[in-house]
């Protein structure tokens, strides 16, 4: 009897599938981002019990024809990339074709799709990552994902999520990170029947932070430098009002959010001498740069980049 075995394709999707959607909250971000890639202007998010039973994702984004749509749930299958040379510079959110393979694996999914200019549209219901039924029907341009009962095949994994209240407060600092992500996207975002949070899509930044941090944001000073070829745009709070905590900064490169060790350093060392110890600034910070001088491709969830040059990226923060 060999020791080593080559795993089920099912057991290994379900191990893929912990990498990339850990909570309800991970599947919110990447389902998001796929609509941004697809071109919506208008992404509707409707959640309840946390996302764990109900998550439904409305876009008005460019669709997909029946062979997309079924295509689409594979492993590995992306309309992003089609070459080695493309991870070099990924101008995309989603490159690795992983998120719609790995929320399936461990969900029941019902899609509906139509393409711009396709007379009719297609759905499709998935258990387990397996097509069940599809049939052709009249739906608006765009996609509808709904996602019920997440991890319902993976009860190791449910036993580690938290109350309904924790894991829907999660999605909603997700959504909130998408708004400020893409202020050109008007986002509305109900959660157990209540609207929570809803954006003009206007383009404006300030409009974004606005919607997100409220009153807050009125105390905050625009930022908006260039340093060589890097750009940093966005909103930092006055040493006066800094936060007892780090919770209030978020970081953008190159419109991903990110988290980096970095940038919270260098934003700190701008702020050294300036507000006292144990005190942290806030900020919205977006910073772009050549795709050539980021790597995205470090991990599955995409939090998580590397630099060229680290210490261009620190000065010029």
């Amino acid at each position: 009897m060999p020791k080593i075995i080559q795993l089920d394709r099912h057991v290994a999707d379900l191990i893929a599938a912990g990498e990339v959607v850990e909570r309800p909250a991970s599947a919110v971000k990447e389902l998001v981002e796929n609509s941004i890639d697809a071109g919506a202007k208008n992404i509707t998010i409707e959640l309840q019990n946390g996302g764990m039973t109900f998550l439904r994702i409305t876009d008005d984004g460019c669709g997909m024809d029946p062979v997309d749509a079924r295509t689409a749930f594979l492993r590995h299958a992306t309309s992003k990339i089609r070459r080695q040379e493309d991870l070099a510079c990924i101008g995309t959110l989603g490159f690795r074709g992983e998120a719609l393979a790995a929320i399936s694996s461990v969900s029941k999914i019902d899609l509906l799709t139509r393409a711009q200019g396709a007379e009719n549209g297609v759905r499709l219901h998935l258990e387990a990552g397996k097509v069940l039924s599809e049939e052709p029907v009249g739906c608006p341009c765009g996609t509808t994902i709904l996602v019920r009962e997440l991890f319902y095949n993976t009860p190791a994994r449910m036993k580690f999520m938290k109350s309904d209240t924790v894991e829907g407060s999660r999605v909603t600092a997700a959504v909130q990170m998408q708004a400020l992500d893409h202020p050109e996207v008007a986002i509305q975002f109900l959660r157990d029947g209540k609207q929570v949070l809803s954006t003009p899509g206007n383009g404006g930044l300030q409009a974004a932070v606005y919607c997100v941090y409220g009153r807050d944001f009125a105390r905050m000073v625009k930022v908006d430098s260039r340093w060589e070829s890097y750009t940093l745009t966005g909103y930092v709070s006055k040493p006066t009002d800094a936060r007892p905590s780090r919770g209030l900064q978020t970081f953008f490169v190159n419109d991903r959010p990110v988290k980096s060790k970095l940038l919270v350093s260098a934003l700190e060392e701008a702020y050294r001498n300036q507000i006292m110890v144990g005190k942290f600034p806030a900020c919205v910070l977006h910073l772009t740069l050549p795709p050539n001088a980021v790597d995205v491709n470090v991990h599955p969830a995409k939090t998580e980049v590397k630099f060229l040059s680290e210490r261009a990226v620190f000065d010029c923060v």
